[in-house]
């Protein structure tokens, strides 16, 4: 099988890894060759993610480099042997590769953390929304539907069977924005409230008077399993979308966001009776926000 030209987000971590864990058994690339009785480039290949190791080879490999059992190692076995397959596949027609890769990423994410300055994240839009939001950046109309359904489809990551849990970080800004007009964003803005009452999900906004919120004005999202050493960030970026996933930057963006869920409000809790918001918190500046539209 010749080697692939486009390997996935999933693809290259694991050659990533692969490659973290040879360096640090000391070997070099002849020496982990040796061990798959094959030449140098091919461990260059699955290194870079562009070539797949059969089960057998991949539990050498991770053997022989001093990886032992436990979740990092079984992870690393499940991403080797993952088809990268899923309920993505139906929007082939539509969607590119770092979409794909958020998708799959998600199936395979046990917690996700977002922080968005500007709009309400994809994961909490109602379909109106996310429709005024992608028609201003597709001409095609169809092809910009067919966005806001795997949009959607996206969603059903907090209520599947084993719903991810979600917590987002979002910026007042994001609630005043008129995204699609004011009864959009009355709807919208009542989404997020409603999302909020499920149990793995939640929602805090950072107000205006949080003065040093100007040091955090990008959008991030950390996608995180059962293996700290997992995790991957995303940069969305219109022309070139970052993922990353050396230990310094999950460690320094994991700061980030607590920093940024300290400086919030507390969170959205619908369930709480009015008299008991002893101080100003998230539910309470929705509404106030709602309320104003």
């Amino acid at each position: 099988m010749p080697p692939r030209t486009s390997p996935s987000e999933r693809q290259r971590r694991l050659g990533a890894e692969l490659r973290k864990l040879r360096l640090c058994a000391r070997l070099s690339s002849d020496d982990a060759a040796k061990l798959l009785e094959g030449e140098r480039s091919r461990i260059s290949y699955i290194e870079s993610g562009r070539l797949s190791v059969s089960r057998n080879r991949l539990h050498l490999l991770l053997r022989e480099y001093g990886c032992t059992p436990g979740p990092y190692f079984d992870e690393l076995m499940s991403m080797g042997q993952s088809s990268g397959r899923g309920w993505w596949d139906e929007f082939d027609d539509t969607i590119g590769p770092v979409a794909r890769n958020l998708a799959e990423l998600e199936s395979r994410s046990a917690i996700l953390r977002t922080h968005e300055p500007l709009f309400i994240p994809g994961m909490l839009q109602t379909e109106e929304y996310a429709r005024a939001v992608l028609g201003k950046t597709e001409d095609d109309i169809q092809r910009a539907e067919r966005y806001v359904e795997f949009r959607m489809a996206r969603q059903r990551a907090l209520t599947g069977e084993t719903p991810v849990t979600y917590r987002a970080v979002i910026y007042e800004s994001a609630l005043h924005t008129r995204v699609g007009g004011p009864s959009v964003m009355r709807r919208q803005l009542l989404r997020l409230i409603e999302a909020s009452r499920l149990p793995n999900v939640t929602v805090q906004v950072v107000p205006f008077e949080a003065g040093v919120y100007s040091a955090y004005s990008r959008s991030f999202a950390i996608f995180g399993g059962v293996t700290p050493e997992l995790d991957t960030v995303y940069l969305e970026h219109p022309v070139n979308s970052l993922f990353l996933h050396d230990g310094d930057q999950l460690d320094e963006y994991a700061k980030m966001f607590e920093r940024l869920s300290e400086l919030a409000l507390d969170p959205v809790d619908p369930e709480s009776a009015p008299e008991s918001h002893e101080c100003r918190d998230s539910l309470s500046l929705i509404q106030h926000v709602m309320y104003t539209l």
